[in-house]
């Protein structure tokens, strides 16, 4: 990726360039110390004045009023407000009216801000003071008071906050009184320049000691630059969070979002004051001090999928090479191209007003649809449909073309989604909410209707980063996130009434993806990098989920290292200083997986045998279980060892009815009150009292129910479990407590004689069952062997 330099001969402005500020993706308007106001058309390449300030007034800073919040847009977004050395600020209108001039500060205004939904304006000014205005430009109120010059000033992304210079600190401060001022020294120098992205949450600063700093919003550093030659003037985010471009004398970068840089670039420029990116983040516009404005567009942007290498050679053409065979095709766009992704066998491109849709066996006929309205903000595909995400809302497509879906929470924001905050499968789309960060949404892909039985996902903690599974039916969706502490948690996504179980899978993990193929997870954890190879495991056996994982060193990736992709056994891994490591993880899993899917339960064993992996056939083992293959299990677990299980497994295979089997497998795996509820609705209820005596559950709140449906006839009120089973309570008991025995005995009889027990029915009752149950048993098996009459 780099920048592709625009610079005109001669300058349009006599002095300074002090600001420059997008009006949309083609044109710009440009502020300078000779006073005037210049409208820059990028279509026709023409400029012209809109408006000559008083000789007095220099200009310092302008900011557009927003546009759109989420999916609602703001009536008064053709105007913008500049600030100005005679202590004033101006709203001024697109066709250069001045709306309104409000007395500010004493001294120069350099800085103000509109916050993202438009109803509030901050200001900064040399007297040191920080002042919050509505927005027709009344004083609310004064935030702060500081004793040197406020240079810069930025907004939360919630809007809640401010961020604004304060020498060699940073500052931030919420509107609410009283609440906690997070300041820290974040410079050697004065800080000239800060900027907050509302989608990544990410603070970014720069100053005269000739170093950019990338922050996250708790003031810890991520990245610090290199010096310099110069101090670094300007710096700002790109819409979507995951660039930012940095200014300086002669100079212009271009970095990721983890600081490294892209492209350095050494136009003619003098200091570059203000930068300002466009409305679809292809091209930068910056203020210099030679008079020039100087234009970049991104170009070299690069996606890759299996054999196949997209590269965008300019704003409206790529190159697709396919590495195999070094074949080369050439795709044009009628307009710029904005966002692309490249996966599951398809290309999806998006324009200023079209989305095109490739297929990898044929580049030639693309199907091409016109978008619904704004800028494609966000791309994310399935193996059966992809996601766009702009301005106005979040659309399902499939790769025909045809609309699916278009899901819809209270209070969305779709300028605040990026990929780490949304996830897509065939059948699920998960978002994280940005009003509460301990909550996703979760929709069906087909309808965009809210998910089971509608009840959101909670978490304990803020989350940060979610991802769907990709294979499997509905039923067995997982989603995995990383919440605040760095804890990998997996759950389920279907529900109806019961609470689903949040199992943590890992802690200290820092970025994590599935595979494309199968459902196996892969994440940084630490200094290690681990793979899960079957993570369902912690539904079936817990116990032997280390023998399911594959781990290896990640200390060569340095610092904050993340996965790009994990297509079929490649890892793709992006280091913190730019460079891509790839990465192979043994392929047997992933063909396990794939026989397992089919029921190919010998192919299975013969693979596990073949390999001769504790991995493969702990995974195995979690497997058969999970899809109640209890030969193979038996198999699997002896053959890592776990003979305690496979005399468990051998005792259920022994059980009479099919009912008995299954909740035995559910009591396996953990599942006892579905054990139960499948024990009771069978009316085996014998079965289901010996389940809990056998775990020492003495204190079953349904035991009267239990009694009462069973027809052993007991009391209400009393002790079920104590009572039905005294003798066997006695005997635990007696065992404690032996001075005390015949206490003990006679205070038993004396119960069981006030409750006036029926033993012998309790007796017959049993045996009633027992016998029932194998009658059940043997004539399901020979009409299995006998057969239906013709």
């Amino acid at each position: 990726m780099r920048l592709k330099i625009s610079l005109l001969k001669e300058p349009k402005h006599q002095e300074l360039v002090s600001c420059v500020g997008w009006t949309n993706a083609e044109e710009l308007y440009s502020c300078s110390d000779d006073h005037q106001i210049v409208r820059w058309n990028l279509l026709t390449s023409e400029t012209s004045q809109i408006v000559k300030l008083p000789d007095d007034i220099y200009p310092i800073d302008l900011h557009w009023f927003p546009k759109s919040l989420g999916t609602r847009k703001q009536t008064q977004a053709e105007s913008f407000v500049l600030t100005s050395s005679d202590g004033k600020f101006h709203l001024i209108s697109k066709l250069g009216r001045v709306e309104k001039s409000v007395e500010a500060h004493c001294g120069a205004v350099l800085a103000g801000r509109w916050n993202y939904e438009g109803t509030a304006l901050v200001t900064v000014g040399e007297d040191g003071q920080v002042k919050i205005w509505s927005k027709t430009g009344m004083l609310r109120s004064t935030l702060a008071q500081q004793g040197t010059p406020v240079y810069s000033v930025a907004w939360d992304p919630d809007s809640e906050k401010v961020l604004y210079t304060a020498g060699k600190q940073l500052i931030i401060k919420p509107l609410q009184p009283n609440a906690k001022v997070l300041q820290w020294k974040a410079h050697d120098g004065i800080i000239l320049k800060v900027d907050w992205n509302s989608v990544n949450d990410l603070i970014l600063s720069a100053g005269e000691d000739c170093k950019y700093k990338v922050w996250d919003s708790y003031g810890r550093l991520l990245y610090n630059s290199q010096p310099h030659e110069h101090p670094i003037t300007s710096v700002a985010w790109a819409p979507d969070g995951e660039l930012f471009a940095v200014g300086s004398f002669h100079t212009l970068r271009l970095c990721d979002k983890t600081g490294w840089s892209y492209a350095l670039e050494k136009p003619n420029t003098g200091s570059i004051f203000n930068i300002a990116w466009s409305v679809d983040g292809t091209q930068i516009a910056g203020a210099c001090g030679n008079g020039h404005v100087v234009f970049a567009h991104v170009v070299e942007q690069r996606w890759e999928w299996k054999n196949f290498q997209v590269t965008l050679t300019k704003r409206r053409t790529m190159q697709v090479r396919n590495v195999l065979n070094d074949a080369v095709d050439l795709l044009e766009f009628r307009d710029r191209v904005i966002k692309a992704s490249l996966n599951y066998a398809h290309l999806v491109v998006s324009t200023s007003l079209q989305c095109y849709v490739f297929s990898t066996k044929n580049w030639n006929t693309p199907l091409i649809f016109d978008l619904k309205e704004g800028t494609v903000s966000l791309i994310l595909q399935a193996e059966r449909h992809f996601l766009l995400v702009d301005g106005g809302g979040i659309y399902l497509y499939s790769y025909e073309g045809r609309f699916i879906s278009s899901p819809k929470f209270p209070g969305m924001r779709t300028d605040i989604l990026n990929a780490q905050t949304v996830s897509l499968s065939n059948d699920t789309i998960a978002i994280k909410d940005k009003a509460d960060e301990k909550i996703i949404f979760l929709f069906e892909a087909s309808t965009g209707k809210p998910l089971g039985d509608g009840k959101i996902l909670s978490h304990t903690n803020e989350i940060l980063e979610i991802a769907l599974d990709q294979k499997g039916l509905t039923n067995d969706r997982k989603i995995a996130f990383i919440d605040k502490n760095r804890d990998l948690y997996i759950t389920s996504v279907k529900r109806f009434g019961k609470e689903e179980q949040i199992i943590k899978l890992g802690t200290m993990v820092h970025t994590l993806a599935w595979s494309d193929t199968c459902n196996i997870l892969c994440g940084l954890q630490d200094t290690r990098f681990t793979v899960w190879y079957y993570p369902n495991t912690v539904y079936v056996d817990k116990d032997i989920l280390p023998k399911t994982l594959y781990e290896r060193d990640a200390s060569e990736f340095s610092k904050n290292p993340h996965i790009v992709s994990f297509v079929g056994n490649q890892v793709t891994i992006r280091r913190a200083d730019g460079s891509l490591v790839h990465m192979s993880i043994p392929p047997y899993p992933a063909i396990l997986h794939e026989y397992v899917n089919s029921s190919k339960w010998e192919d299975a064993i013969r693979l596990c045998r073949f390999v001769k992996e504790q991995t493969m056939w702990a995974c195995l083992a979690a497997m058969a279980v999970a899809n109640q293959d209890m030969t193979t299990a038996e198999i699997a677990y002896a053959a890592i060892g776990e003979i305690d299980k496979v005399q468990y497994i051998n005792s259920i295979k022994d059980l009479p009815s099919k009912e008995s089997k299954m909740a035995h497998i559910l009591m396996f795996s953990g599942n006892i009150q579905e054990a139960e509820i499948l024990l009771l609705q069978a009316g085996l209820v014998y079965q289901a009292i010996q389940i809990n005596i056998n775990l020492y559950n003495w204190e079953r709140k349904r035991a009267n129910a239990v009694a009462k449906d069973g027809g052993y006839g007991i009391k209400p009120g009393f002790d079920f479990w104590f009572c039905i089973y005294s003798s066997v309570i006695l005997d635990r008991l007696l065992r404690l407590c032996k001075s005390s025995r015949l206490m003990l005995k006679m205070t038993i009889i004396n119960l069981i004689f006030i409750l006036q027990i029926d033993w012998e029915k309790i007796k017959i009752k049993i045996e009633m069952e027992i016998s029932k149950e194998r009658e059940r048993s043997s004539s399901s098996q020979s009409s299995t062997i006998i057969g239906p009459k013709h």
